[in-house]
């Protein structure tokens, strides 16, 4: 798909205004957008200086529950064998490089990806540790609750990028896909909003995906319950609920109509009445995000040809990935991937098993198939791709049995890998390194404030930037410098 992008602009400061009176047309919901996302309000756009690097936008991986470095991009084979556990090294492109066996593609393709063997923070909790990775902050707000997201937590890495930057062509310039991250009891969890920005900042939600509080994985080719127990995992993966900020949005309508049947239906309510009506220009650009064919090609990916389905996969992983690419090449400055609900990746046990038959297999074909496209349209230049989780894994395999039948390894906050490609990223280099027995970091520690630095360069944002508070406080939006020896 070639779309014109348009330079990146940058909006540091906000003037504080009221949300304005949102359209509402019969039967079809509510449409709004917050304040950075229009046009209206893009008066003090600046051009970005020039950063290092040659990327213009992000697709942030999340692998919500813990991938385990041992199992992946950090294997320890010459460590005792409750530590190095069940699965093989191979070589990769990269003379010196090895990673797992179940992840050959992307072992071919090492010379495109690098690695930092040596992210850590202090926290073992999934709800803390999602809220530290998804905004890049080590230290925990005061006040913070882990059963629930509230607004003086910090922003998350997307809600900055969607309150700094403006994407072209009238799309938003951070979207979260396909779904947000629910605990299995049904709570949000913490880190994957604007926090005490306001909820006026919150990123887009693309509710593609159904929730279940037992099914995980790539769904319907690999779902898989943690627990194996007994029932049903039938999971859906539908066309998007857009959820804007302040709840305003595509909304339901009645019988859940397919994606493009809403779109065309809404576009021609709104033609209809911007006829009638006087609009301005945050009216005229939600109009211009329903017409705009961009947008219905890159959200309406189960439909895509054979061959494309094929190399990224028939499943909810293969299908994000999708959606992700065309986003970015439509002209959205970031897009966060969550591979998997909430705790997909957390293997306490059945461990390696679910790693080789249910996780390992779409995430390989899938980020393979990405980093192919990208670089065979010249954009990986152009596009940094990360891929991190909350935590690491413990050192030593355990055993859970009055839950699992097969081990697995417990939440591990001091060292995880995370995973870099495109965007000037030096393909086949591994910053730091973990100890002997992949517990900590042996050289090079690099903080999450570091992994949201890097992000933020690639996004071409200013280091001196900040943004303003309702009290007109201003906040840093880096914390760290960019990853060293990355770019």
């Amino acid at each position: 798909m070639s779309v014109h992008r348009n330079p990146i602009s940058h909006r540091w400061k906000h003037a504080s205004a009221n949300r304005r009176e949102a359209l509402q047309i019969g039967s079809i919901g509510l449409l709004g957008l917050g304040m950075n996302h229009l046009t209206a309000l893009q008066q003090a756009t600046a051009a970005a200086p020039e950063l290092p690097g040659k990327a213009k936008s992000c697709i942030f991986i999340f692998l919500s529950g813990g991938l385990a470095q041992h199992e992946s991009f950090d294997m320890k084979p010459d460590a005792p064998e409750e530590i190095r556990g069940e699965f093989k090294p191979i070589a990769t492109k990269t003379p010196g490089i090895e990673i797992c066996e179940h992840l050959p593609r992307l072992a071919e393709r090492s010379h495109l990806w690098s690695i930092c063997r040596s992210l850590t923070h202090g926290s073992n909790e999934h709800s803390a540790g999602h809220h530290i990775m998804l905004t890049g902050r080590s230290e925990l707000p005061t006040g913070f609750q882990p059963n629930k997201p509230t607004r003086t937590d910090y922003p998350s890495i997307a809600s900055l990028a969607s309150r700094t930057l403006q994407s072209s062509n009238n799309l938003p310039p951070a979207v979260v896909l396909p779904q947000r991250l629910i605990h299995n009891s049904g709570r949000v969890i913490p880190g994957q909003h604007a926090g005490l920005m306001g909820v006026q900042h919150d990123p887009w939600m693309i509710e593609a995906a159904s929730f279940h509080n037992r099914s995980y994985g790539a769904f319907p080719e690999y779902s898989f319950d943690h627990q194996e127990r007994d029932g049903s995992l039938e999971r859906t993966f539908q066309a998007p609920q857009l959820t804007l900020p302040h709840g305003l949005g595509m909304q339901e309508v009645s019988g859940r109509l397919q994606l493009l049947d809403t779109l065309k239906h809404q576009r021609r309510k709104l033609a209809g009445f911007a006829e009638t009506e006087q609009f301005d220009r945050m009216r005229q650009s939600a109009i211009s995000l329903l017409t705009d064919s961009s947008v219905h090609h890159a959200l309406d990916v189960t439909s895509a040809n054979d061959k494309t389905l094929d190399r990224y996969g028939r499943n909810s992983f293969g299908w994000s990935l999708l959606m992700a690419r065309r986003l970015v090449g439509a002209g959205v400055n970031l897009v966060q991937v969550n591979l998997g609900n909430d705790e997909t990746w957390d293997t306490h046990g059945n461990a390696f098993p679910h790693l080789k038959n249910k996780l390992f297999p779409p995430t390989d074909l899938a980020v393979s198939a990405l980093l192919d496209d990208l670089q065979a349209s010249g954009e990986l230049d152009e596009t940094l791709i990360v891929m991190a989780s909350e935590f690491g894994r413990t050192p030593q395999i355990l055993l859970l049995p009055k839950h699992y039948k097969l081990p697995g390894r417990d939440h591990w906050g001091a060292v995880q890998t995370v995973w870099f490609a495109g965007g000037g990223v030096r393909g086949g280099t591994v910053i730091g390194a973990s100890d002997s027995q992949g517990g900590y970091p042996r050289d090079e520690p690099v903080k999450p404030e570091s992994f949201a630095a890097t992000i933020y360069q690639a996004l071409r944002i200013p280091r001196t930037a900040v943004w303003h508070d309702a009290q007109d406080r201003p906040h840093a939006i880096y914390r760290g410098q960019p990853i060293p020896g990355l770019i």
